[in-house]
């Protein structure tokens, strides 16, 4: 099984995995509005034919590899997410303790972000 092919749809806050062009899991997560600005992992979810096959991991992984990029923290509010993390501190980072108390604060504030 090839790794999806993963979109990020920014301003829906949804990183998408897709295989043969159908959906097959999505990391539902928001940009945390104060600086840093971190991407905040709130869930994540893999359709059911395709459990097991290492899409979740991909996603999560992608969406560490996006917060790179751009120079952000990933705060890993998602049981899945903050699992995977653990599990690979040299790809994760840890945020520092303000920016996951803000990131749970803007999600309290705002339950329809995810």
């Amino acid at each position: 099984m090839t790794d999806p092919l993963i979109r990020d749809d920014r301003a829906n806050g949804r990183l998408e995995g897709f295989q043969e062009g159908d959906p097959v899991g999505v990391v539902v997560y928001f940009v945390l509005d104060a600086a840093p600005h971190a991407l905040v992992a709130v869930h994540t979810v893999v359709e059911e034919a395709h459990e097991g096959k290492g899409i979740a991991r991909a996603l999560v992984r992608e969406l560490y590899a996006t917060a790179a990029r751009e120079g952000v923290p990933v705060v890993p509010l998602c049981s899945y997410a903050a699992q995977w993390a653990e599990r690979h501190p040299d790809e994760a980072p840890v945020p520092s303790d303000e920016v996951v108390r803000a990131a749970k604060e803007q999600l309290r504030a705002t339950p329809g972000l995810w």
